[in-house]
């Protein structure tokens, strides 16, 4: 078509040019919108602005405060097509202007092009209008300066300060003298990059030797990996391994895996006014190393480069300040000196909060509850260094600079989450990270392929790898895994005592692996790394002192063993300080104290598993201490006020203790106290997961009349589900789920993964009555559905929206459904399924006669995987809904799927949104609408349907009385076309 339009004449071309928005409209709207950025639009308007073919009031319009990017692009599109020829025109040449690489043919019209250039003289506010397009681009770099001129002047106060477009529309509004003087101000101001720019811009030569310093701090700090006891001898380029994080919010800003840039930089915010990121995972999910790999870039120079000063912070490290401090204190003190000029350069840092990056690690260890009370102003206040942290959060101290936290997601409350900028969740390790993370661990090969493949025959450890810190115990055990064979780890407490063999038999006389010989001789350390560990866990502490270590009698040749290591960073000439290696490690040997020790209480255990009764002793700072025997005299060193119990820690405990005190291990128990006390808390720990159990299910509140009875997973079911499966008795999930009365059971948003997949299938399989069972919005992964396969003969629905999941993953869970006649129900929205799955889903098609619903929106599913999927359609007389929103199968998929439904007495719902169809498309739906007698409604919404589509789909209704309705919002139809057709068919939804 474009070769025959550059062959007529410009008269010719002129009265093509509207239809060729038309045609067009599907790859302007991509070029105006799929960089996720609305610069491209926000430059189009400007022309169209400056060249007056729209007006301000129409500008105002499409800017609309709130409204997406891609609604104000067609606005656009709808307003220039309805002005008529010459605006499309100057439309298509704008784009072609803002964009030379953009598929989009513009007519080479003279006249346009000249009018882009033309010099007005005029006004001083005329100016500002049609000379928009190359004021905004001299004011971008130099707002702030213009903003002072204006300032100084009069013309401006200190509230109408904003961004380039904004301050040139707030200039116009105060008159000719304001216009005429930023005109001046832009005519002679110095370029961007000039010497006196430059000037201004360039740190002081003391600053740069500051930040040599504090580079090279933390390149040395940050070299080797500091994580899991801060191995020293394992350099972090060696062993790191990029882990999967992903946004808490749906962001078309983020295409592709994240880096440091995009997880600091704005991008994404969903609260402008913020300047706080916070990095949610669970305990060993990598939080630690990622930030430790941020500092390494950045010291080196390879990222984060928009920022010249980097401060690290421990929140574990913060917890043991026990003075009053300012924020000068601790950043110089804490992180780096600086050798001279310390107050010019502390009020560098202040003018340029944007120029500074601060990381705070572990707030979930922090000994402070937020409070948004807690805060100050002043840069030179000294106050405690949990109200420094907090009113940095805030915003109330240094705005602008920017700060990175991380933490369990359990830990942040709304409260705090009010001043996060944006969220970014991480979620460990996906298989290929296993694989690499496996080979960079074992230089011999040989090794790391055997530890793979031993991987891949135990699902149950393949899932538990991947979290990174359950990663490192496998491949660091590599030798004991080995020596398992078929008897390898399923639990997560099977991997503790999997790394403690590995520890204790480095020093044991004793070699054999056939029983716990290497844990009797070591028995003495795990009770004093216990005591410690669970003392620890208790007052919410994680660094523990010389005191604190000799007080429960731990000797030199127990620290050897290697699970408790000296922190080189808080030690000093006043005694030394020590940590675990992981605070999953800490709350192992907690568990190991409870199960085994003499000293604990009766009460401890029913404390332990009741969270309620936890966070109500937490209010008085006191939660077992009344329950554990304490010499007298005892006085516990960690300092500042605990504000309570850390109830993930102490779930993660009572987890291990489950596990510990499962039949599975009985063997450990003849090493703990009497078999009647034994006896007595392995039954506590069945009574309190069978009460946790019951509380929940009292919680589900009766359905309506008419309504199925459906649960939503309260806080702590999914903990409560993994406790039972590390106990492994098959009774106790029997018992409980039995117990269970619902139809739906819905576990969205609760931070699964494979780990937790085993466990759920594990219980979920002893349901009496099939259920629908909803997981949407976790992540799975293949992996996770794997996991799943045992439990699908009591689903009757399966619903894994946004759960990363790819063909491979699914291809297990067809093979696994065909074979289940109870699963009538697919859900599978925004994941990574293509084609080449497709087969799979078209063979379940025939071979289950009675298969309900199929929803694959939003993957990457073409033309081809809709031929492919007819195939079964063809066959299948029980669908009823069929959805495939925001995929790719154009027109001929729709005839594909259109001609193999249109014989269906079942189809009830069909979704074709977002899919590229065009009136070709809609004429073969047409011949499904006039010989369905099923079908009430077809989603049609954002296709390139244009009239000649419509006119099909009008026709089509008017022999089927039975279809409701069909969605044609954001097609390719004028506004007055939409009007008329509303008119002629109340059922067209636009």
């Amino acid at each position: 078509m474009y070769w025959v339009l550059l062959c007529m004449d410009a008269e010719m071309q002129k009265t093509c040019v509207q239809e060729l928005v038309l045609k067009q409209r599907s790859e302007i709207l991509h070029a105006l919108c799929s960089s996720g950025s609305a610069e491209n639009l926000e430059k189009v308007l400007d022309i169209l602005l400056a060249q007056g073919e729209i007006i301000w009031e129409d500008y105002q319009n499409i800017q609309e405060p709130g409204r997406a990017l891609f609604a104000k692009a067609r606005q656009l599109l709808d307003l220039v097509y309805s002005k008529g020829v010459d605006a499309c025109g100057l439309l298509l040449t704008a784009i072609k202007q803002v964009l030379p690489e953009a598929p989009v043919f513009a007519p080479l019209f003279l006249e346009y092009n000249s009018a882009l250039e033309e010099d007005f003289q005029s006004t001083p506010t005329k100016t500002l209008l049609t000379q928009r397009v190359s004021l905004v681009s001299e004011l971008q770099n130099c707002i702030d300066c213009a903003l002072d001129v204006l300032v100084t002047s009069g013309h401006f106060t200190k509230a109408d300060c904003n961004e380039a477009r904004r301050l040139l529309d707030h200039v116009r509004s105060k008159g000719e003298s304001a216009a005429k003087l930023l005109l001046h101000y832009i005519q002679q101001k110095p370029e961007f990059g000039s010497p006196l720019d430059q000037k201004k811009l360039t740190p002081s030569k003391e600053f740069l030797k500051y930040q040599k310093k504090l580079s090279s701090s933390l390149s040395a700090q940050s070299f080797f990996l500091s994580t899991y006891g801060g191995d020293s001898s394992i350099p972090l380029d060696h062993i790191y391994t990029e882990v999967q994080l992903e946004p808490a919010h749906d962001s078309a800003d983020f295409q592709g895996p994240l880096g440091p840039e995009d997880i600091v930089s704005k991008v994404g915010s969903q609260n402008e006014e913020a300047d706080t990121v916070l990095v949610s995972g669970q305990a060993g999910s990598g939080k630690s190393t990622l930030l430790q790999r941020f500092h390494l870039l950045w010291a080196r120079g390879a990222a984060l480069q928009d920022f010249l000063l980097l401060f690290p912070f421990s929140c574990r490290r913060l917890n043991s300040l026990d003075r009053e401090l300012s924020i000068q204190e601790l950043l110089f003190q804490h992180c780096c000196w600086p050798d001279k000029e310390q107050e010019d350069i502390f009020q560098f840092i202040l003018d340029n909060p944007h120029l500074i990056l601060l990381t705070f690690d572990g707030l979930d260890e922090f000994k402070h509850s937020f409070s948004d009370e807690c805060r100050i102003c002043s840069p030179t206040q000294r106050v405690q260094a949990h109200v420094l942290l907090f009113s940095l959060i805030q915003g109330s101290l240094m705005k602008g600079v920017r700060k990175v936290v991380t933490s369990r997601p359990e830990a942040v409350g709304p409260e705090l989450k009010k001043y996060i900028c944006k969220e970014v969740f991480l979620k460990g390790f996906s298989i290929s990270g296993i694989d690499c993370f496996v080979r960079k661990h074992h230089s011999d090969s040989t090794v790391a392929t055997k530890v793979l493949e031993s991987l891949k025959t135990n699902t149950a450890l393949l899932g538990l790898c991947h979290s990174p810190v359950l990663c490192w115990i496998v491949s660091h055990c590599h030798k004991q895994l080995l020596h398992y064979g078929e008897g390898s780890p399923q639990t997560i407490t099977d991997v503790y005592l999997m790394i403690l063999q590995h520890f204790f038999q480095h020093k044991s006389s004793v070699k054999s692996n056939t029983d716990f010989s290497w844990l009797k001789e070591h028995f003495n350390t795990v009770l004093h790394l216990g005591q410690l560990a669970f003392e620890g866990i208790e007052n919410n502490c994680y660094i523990f002192s010389g005191t604190d270590v000799e007080n429960c009698g731990i000797t030199e040749s127990d620290l050897c063993m290697g699970f408790l290591f000296q922190s080189k960073y808080l030690s000093s000439i006043h005694g030394k300080s020590y940590e675990f290696l992981h605070v999953t490690m800490q709350c192992f040997f907690a568990a190991l104290h409870i199960a085994f020790s003499n000293n604990i209480g009766h009460s401890v255990i029913p404390k332990l598993f009741n969270l309620q009764d936890m966070r109500k002793a937490a209010t008085s700072a006191v939660c077992f201490r009344a329950f554990v025997d304490m010499s007298p005299g005892r006085k516990w060193t960690s300092v500042g006020e605990t504000i309570g119990v850390e109830t993930a820690n102490l779930q993660i405990t009572a987890t291990f203790v489950s596990g510990l005190l499962s039949q599975h291990h009985q063997c450990l128990w003849l090493l703990g106290c009497p078999k009647v006390i034994m006896e007595k808390r392995i039954k506590q720990v069945v009574r309190c997961l069978s009460t946790g159990m019951q509380k929940h299910f009292k919680s589900i509140p009766q359905p309506a009349e008419g309504e199925k009875k459906s649960m939503h997973a309260m806080p702590g079911f999914v903990w409560l589900v993994t406790c039972i499966y590390e106990k492994q008795d098959s009774r106790i999930a029997k018992d409980v789920m039995h117990k269970l009365e619902v139809t739906h059971l819905k576990l969205t948003y609760c931070n699964i993964g494979p780990v937790e997949c085993t466990a759920l299938a594990y219980v979920l399989q002893y349901l009496r009555n099939p259920v629908g069972l909803q997981l949407d919005n976790n992540f799975l992964g293949d992996v996770g559905v794997e996991q799943l396969l045992p439990c699908m003969h009591i689903c009757n629905s399966l619903y894994l929206r946004n759960n990363n999941i790819t063909d491979v993953g699914i291809c297990k869970l067809i093979a696994k459904v065909i074979h289940c006649d109870s699963v009538q129900k697919l859900a599978l929205f925004n994941n990574k399924l293509t084609d080449a799955c497709i087969p799979h889903f078209s063979h379940l098609l025939k071979t289950r006669p009675d298969f309900l619903s199929l929803r694959l929106g939003n993957n990457k599913i073409t033309a081809e995987g809709a031929k492919l999927l007819a195939e079964g359609l063809k066959f299948s007389h029980s669908l009823q809904y069929l959805g495939l929103w925001g995929n790719m199968v154009g027109d001929t998929g729709a005839e594909a799927l259109a001609k193999a439904l249109e014989n269906s007495k079942s189809l009830v719902w069909l979704s074709l949104v977002g899919n590229s169809i065009g009136s070709a498309g809609a004429c073969s739906l047409a011949n499904l609408i006039k010989t369905s007698t099923s079908l009430e409604e077809l989603w049609l919404t954002e296709n390139r349907i244009n009239r000649t589509g419509a006119e099909c789909l009008i026709q089509a209704l008017e022999h089927n009385t039975h279809v409701k309705s069909i969605w044609l919002r954001n097609n390719d139809l004028s506004l007055e076309e939409v009007e008329t057709m509303s008119q002629r068919e109340s059922r067209l939804v636009f």
